[in-house]
């Protein structure tokens, strides 16, 4: 017996033979789910700074990664100028997204007629070019908070639509029978049953929602906005400060990562029953 078999569990069947059952691995620690990407991302960092240097690179061209980090901390005050109003327009055209995405949901869910009827049409929502629709937006509702709130709903909506349809269909038959069986209604089964078994499918379209939003933030500004930090890319491009323009670059995939970790806390208090 090797010493892999001898800390498994060993227990005696009717026949007295000796059974020997497997040990489920251990889920992952946080510091080995956390370390690869680091590593991999210092690597990256490593190398962008050594080309630049060892070539000589203009900064109007490329800036070496010491020098964003730099000039984005001696900017530091304006970038998070822009940052808040980005962050206030992700809030708001997110919130209005999941409004959204849960009333088609739940009313797909409850009208078969209606899926067949919606879903084609949301999916050929997705294939109208943002790039095409912002402006529209703009020339519509103007420069305010609209256009903006509108064109991330846009592009986080579907993911979250499709999440929560597709958890609902892939609900326990079992379980919907039984509640059946003892004269439940349907909004009975859909609260008791469908509702926390669509949640797995609605937190992984929430995740991945959520990274499009804070693109669509910044794209919105740059086609019309008074402030933000899709405005603040644009005003550096204009006057060559590539390591400004990279600096906004890092602060809003900051935010996107935060954003990104702040879904598994929700996903802590609403549904501690999801497991990874």
């Amino acid at each position: 017996m090797t010493r892999a078999d001898e800390r498994r569990p060993v227990s005696r069947s009717a026949t007295g033979r000796a059974d020997v059952r497997p040990v489920a691995a251990a889920p992952p620690t946080w510091g080995r789910r956390v370390l690869p990407p680091v590593v991999v991302v210092a690597v990256l960092l490593l190398a962008w700074q050594l080309a630049v240097t060892l070539l000589a690179v203009t900064p109007q061209v490329l800036p070496s990664p010491l020098r964003v980090v730099e000039q984005g901390w001696a900017n530091r005050a304006a970038l998070w100028d822009n940052t808040i109003p980005t962050l206030q327009v992700t809030a708001v055209g997110f919130a209005v997204s999941l409004a959204v995405g849960w009333a088609l949901a739940v009313t797909v869910d409850f009208s078969p007629w209606l899926r067949r009827a919606l879903l084609p049409l949301m999916v050929a929502s997705q294939t109208l070019p943002i790039i095409a629709i912002a402006p529209l937006m703009i020339l519509w509702f103007g420069f305010g908070l609209l256009p903006k709130v509108l064109v991330i709903a846009l592009v986080t909506f579907f993911p979250v639509v499709v999440g929560l349809v597709e958890g609902f269909a892939r609900t326990d038959r079992e379980a919907s029978n039984l509640l059946r069986s003892m004269g439940a209604s349907r909004w009975a089964e859909f609260r008791y049953v469908r509702l926390p078994g669509a949640m797995p499918s609605f937190f992984t379209a929430l995740r991945i929602a959520i990274t499009y939003a804070v693109t669509g933030a910044i794209f919105a500004e740059y086609v019309g906005a008074r402030s933000g930090l899709g405005i603040y890319m644009n005003q550096q491009k204009n006057s060559f400060r590539t390591d400004l323009v990279l600096a906004a670059v890092g602060v809003s995939a900051l935010v996107t990562l935060a954003l990104f970790a702040l879904t598994f806390l929700v996903q802590r208090v609403v549904a501690p029953w999801v497991r990874r």
